[in-house]
């Protein structure tokens, strides 16, 4: 059983989360990932995700939870912050970029999530970050998340965090979506996911939208956003000088379009 916390979202596009903590409760998070704690709040750096399933199960359950989040591209370690104290004590976590922070109930989606590698922020002590690996060659290829996605276990609250905006959609059986790899940040189990080919030369060379979408198939729920981290990446180095020139300097008009861009 997850510890049952209660929390508050402050911000609007740099979120934080506001987590109260009773005597004894507990909220396990990504290292670094901690804004401000209360007196009466001890952290604890653990050997995998923290979960009582790999505390059950010794230090090779511990080990093989801490390999899990090695192929996912997260550190050994995570930190656990709980309360010690008689009364109720706070500790609050940051969005690492512009973005919004959901929260959602495990046990309203059957106590599981998939999600995109890097969206997991914080959750209540008792969930299981593990891992889901991807079936189809072609989603692993070209899903824009690779073989490998986190998997969230449990039956309490969870927290996420994506870029720009968040929408949440549920699709009946037979609906479906197509979206941007780049866009999905997670989805239930019953998701059927795969990917799509654009299709068309024209739309395959100058539609900007790369060359496959992502399928996504209910029943079930899914999460999108609006602004992939690493398109707005692109955008800043884009935007960037390099070599102490910009990028239109080297083109025919130069300065002229510089002008004309508004630079």
């Amino acid at each position: 059983m997850a510890h049952e916390v209660d929390y508050v979202l402050y911000g609007d596009d740099m979120q934080f989360v506001e987590i109260a903590l009773d005597q004894g409760e507990a909220v396990v998070a990504e290292a670094g990932g901690m804004m401000y704690m209360e007196q009466g709040i001890q952290m604890e750096t653990t050997f995998g995700d923290g979960s009582n399933q790999s505390a059950k199960s010794g230090f090779m359950g511990k080990l093989a939870s801490a390999g899990k989040r090695v192929i996912t591209g997260e550190s050994l370690f995570m930190t656990i912050f709980e309360n010690k104290d008689q009364l109720q004590r706070k500790v609050a976590f940051a969005a690492p970029y512009p973005g919004k922070i959901i929260a959602l109930d495990l046990k309203e989606y059957n106590g599981k999530i998939i999600c995109q590698k890097d969206a997991f922020l914080c959750a209540a002590k008792g969930t299981t970050i593990g891992i889901a690996f991807q079936k189809k060659i072609g989603v692993g290829f070209f899903g824009g998340e690779g073989f490998i996605m986190q998997k969230l276990e449990g039956d309490g609250l969870s927290f996420m965090h994506a870029g720009g905006c968040i929408i949440k959609k549920d699709l009946k059986a037979g609906e479906a979506l197509r979206v941007d790899t780049g866009c999905l940040v997670a989805l239930t189990s019953s998701i059927e996911y795969d990917i799509q080919f654009v299709g068309g030369i024209k739309n395959t060379i100058f539609g900007g939208e790369g060359l496959f979408f992502a399928t996504v198939a209910g029943p079930g729920t899914v999460w999108l956003q609006s602004l992939p981290f690493n398109r707005m990446a692109d955008k800043v180095l884009a935007a960037s000088k390099v070599g102490g020139s910009s990028k239109e300097e080297g083109s025919v008009l130069g300065v002229f379009g510089s002008l004309l861009d508004g630079k």
